[in-house]
Formats: structure tokens, C-alpha cells, sequence
């Protein structure tokens, strides 16, 4: 007999108990005798049934709340696909009565960070994915997830010492030596680069970033160590007058530079000043499928992107915490994103909600 066959009653004849008493066995009620409650595993092994955990899940009828923390940002940026990911799973998951809500905090803010993460503690949530900040700032908020015993998973950036539910991300570091490994097939002739950064008070805008720089300066040490490498800051928050005065000064006075490359999903707007100022013999390469960059590599001044796969890392995190959560099942605590080149040649192939 087949386990989706086997019925309460085939296994109480066969356990010889009531169906009452299995049916608290499977869902672990209590007021069970130890002598039934073996009886009834027993017959389980014998049947080898496996219980339905989704039509369980839909019959407990209980329902999940779900928070996603995470940067504000503006459209069309890389946090957007996130955001798009979530609620599509969420959707997905609407008979199993999950709701989910995103909350926001400035990046590079700590006291905005710290409200953040508190309103979401006194909601008392089921699950949470948060983008960290920095590691001593998401440590208390972890902690504290850790004593409710609220699952989360780490999105973005990885920090295993904060002993996540689990983690979805690129391996930040191997894709910046890939992108390196890719650009220097275009560049290996050239005596310097342009890393374009984008800070805010002196600082970066994520640890994968950094940690993304970390990969691309080991390679380049390692097998072009003659290749100068220039940083422009692009302030965050300013005017884009600002950006092409900050550029063109860059270009007047480095005339021989012809490649870029940036960490961020901001590799637009260089390419678009490129485009702009007709530099055909200058490229960027840089990450992120969202529009602006798409029609800047189509039309040349972006030579390659790297794929994050956004949307699907949204979509996996609240797969993950349903998976956990609603059907205690295990799940898997790293999870790297593929690391895949865009080009002129296959960007209008990419489908982002792939999986």
C-alpha cells in the first residue's frame, strides 16, 4: 500500500489502538500512553508511512508572520529584486496563511539600524531575513533572535559567528577574483584600471563589496601585479552634475584608461556618462541585472555583469523559513548563488526567476 493510501484507521488495526490515539501520535498531542504511543510508531515502521507534512501544515491552520529588514533604497536597484522575490514566495504561500512584512533602515546608521530591529522584536515575528549591518550592531539584534528562539536567515553578507538559520549570497570574495580572472582578458595589455566606489562618510556599502575588492585585488597581486588600480569615489546621494564632473575631470586626466570595474549595482552610471560623452574605447564592468545597467551593456559601454540572482535569493529565504518553520524540515545553511557573466551576446537570455 502506498503512503498517500494508508489511512488513520489502517494504522490503529494495525497498532490496535483507537484512531484517536493515532491521530494525537501524529501530531504529538499529548495524553498518550508510552505502551500505545510505541505500538502506534511500530506500525508506522512497518507501513513505512510517511506523513502529508503540507496537508498537516494546512490543517493546523495557524498563521505565520514573517519579516524581511533590509537598506532603503531607490528603484530599480538590487534590493528591489529582493524585495519582488519575497513577496512572490510569500504569495506562493498564501494557503499556509503567511504574511510578510519588510522593514527598512538606513545603511550606515546604527541608531536606525537598532529601531529597526527592535520594532520587529516586539512584533514577535516567526521568521526573519535580515540584510546585516555591521557585525557588533546585527550581533545584539541575533542574540536576541537566538533567546526567542526566532529562526532568521542572513541575506547578502555572511557572518556564520551570528549562527544563522541560514545564508544566501554570493561567495562574496570568489566572485571578486572572477571578476578580475574576466575583465583581465579585455585589459591584460593595459598599465592601469579604474575602481569605481561609491562611499558614504568614508565607508562602503556592504561587507560583500568589500569583501568582493578583497578577491579582485588578490588576483590582479597575484597575475598583474605592473597593473595600476585607481579609485574615483562617487559620493553617495549626490546629483548626477556632480558624478559627470567627478568623471570627466577622472577621463581628462587619465586618457589612457579604457576599463572599470565597480562592486556595486551602480556600474550605470559610468556607462552612461560614457555613452554620453561618446568614449567608445572605455568600458565598465560591474554587477546587477536591473535596467539601467541591461541597455548600457546592449549598447556597449558596460562590457560584462555579474548575476546575483536577487529575486531568486528573496524567494529562497522565504522558501527556507516555510520549509523550517511551517514543515520543520532541515534545510541548508549556506546557500552561494551561482556566479554567472553577462554580455552583450546573452543578457537578453538572462531570466532572473529562474531556479
Amino acid at each position: 500500500m502506498g503512503t498517500e493510501n494508508i489511512r488513520i484507521k489502517d494504522i490503529a488495526e494495525r497498532a490496535g489502538v483507537s484512531v484517536g490515539t493515532v491521530d494525537r501520535v501524529l501530531h504529538n498531542r499529548p495524553n498518550v500512553s508510552q505502551s500505545a504511543r510505541e505500538k502506534v510508531e511500530k506500525a508506522l515502521a512497518e507501513m513505512n508511512y510517511e506523513p502529508n507534512v503540507y496537508a498537516s501544515a494546512l490543517a493546523y491552520n495557524k498563521d505565520y508572520t514573517f519579516y524581511c529588514i533590509m537598506p532603503k533604497h531607490e528603484s530599480e536597484a538590487y534590493w528591489e529584486e529582493i524585495e519582488e522575490g519575497v513577496r512572490a514566495a510569500t504569495q506562493k504561500r498564501r494557503d499556509f496563511h503567511i504574511s510578510l512584512r519588510i522593514l527598512y533602515y538606513e545603511r550606515f546608521n546604527t541608531p536606525s539600524f537598532v529601531k529597526t530591529t527592535q520594532e520587529c522584536l516586539e512584533a514577535n515575528p516567526d521568521g526573519v531575513i535580515v540584510v546585516p549591518s555591521k557585525l557588533e550592531d546585527t550581533q545584539h539584534f541575533a542574540d536576541e533572535l537566538h533567546d526567542r528562539n526566532i529562526p532568521f536567515i542572513l541575506l547578502d553578507s555572511y557572518m556564520p559567528d551570528l549562527r544563522p538559520l541560514a545564508f544566501f549570497g554570493q561567495d562574496s570574495f570568489q566572485s571578486g577574483y572572477f571578476t578580475a580572472r574576466m575583465m583581465m582578458l579585455l585589459a591584460s595589455n593595459e598599465e592601469e584600471i579604474m575602481l569605481m566606489k561609491q562611499l558614504k562618510d568614508g565607508h562602503i556599502g556592504s561587507k560583500q563589496q568589500s569583501n568582493r575588492e578583497t578577491g579582485f585585488r588578490h588576483y590582479m597581486r597575484d597575475h598583474f601585479p605592473k597593473i595600476k588600480i585607481t579609485e574615483v569615489n562617487l559620493p553617495m546621494g549626490e546629483p548626477k552634475e556632480s558624478y559627470d564632473k567627478i568623471l570627466e575631470d577622472f577621463f581628462q586626466e587619465h586618457p589612457h584608461v579604457h576599463h572599470c570595474i565597480t562592486f556595486n549595482s551602480k556600474a550605470h552610471i559610468v556607462g552612461q556618462f560614457l555613452l554620453r560623452t561618446n568614449r567608445r574605447n572605455v568600458q565598465i564592468m560591474g554587477y546587477d541585472m536591473v535596467p539601467k545597467n541591461a541597455e548600457c551593456v546592449r549598447r556597449g559601454s558596460i562590457s560584462f555583469l555579474v548575476a546575483q540572482h536577487a529575486y531568486m535569493q528573496g524567494y529562497a529565504c522565504i522558501e527556507t523559513l516555510f520549509q523550517a518553520i511551517v514543515l520543520k524540515k532541515e534545510v541548508t545553511p549556506v546557500n552561494y548563488m551561482p556566479i554567472e557573466l553577462l554580455t552583450r551576446e546573452n543578457i537578453d537570455f538572462y531570466r532572473r526567476t529562474n531556479f
